[in-house]
């Protein structure tokens, strides 16, 4: 199980999400996108962070148990 590798892809995926919602903001700008950017990318972004994170202390534990067991 490569956790970086899938960390590492679930980082860029979420960067090109947001260039790619900062390009539509600049044809989309007005109540229902600032409402859909709070309720919907806010949250979005947020959890991918928790998840890095949470990646991070896997691997490290993985990486633990696997040395354990050696």
């Amino acid at each position: 199980m490569n956790l970086s590798g899938q960390k590492s892809r679930l980082m860029a995926l979420t960067k090109q999400l947001s260039l790619d919602w900062a390009e539509t903001r600049n044809h989309w700008s007005d109540s229902k996108s600032r409402e859909f950017e709070a309720r919907q990318l806010v949250e979005l972004f947020a959890s991918v962070d928790r998840a890095s994170n949470t990646l991070d202390k896997l691997e490290a534990l993985l990486n633990k148990v696997r040395s354990d067991c050696e």
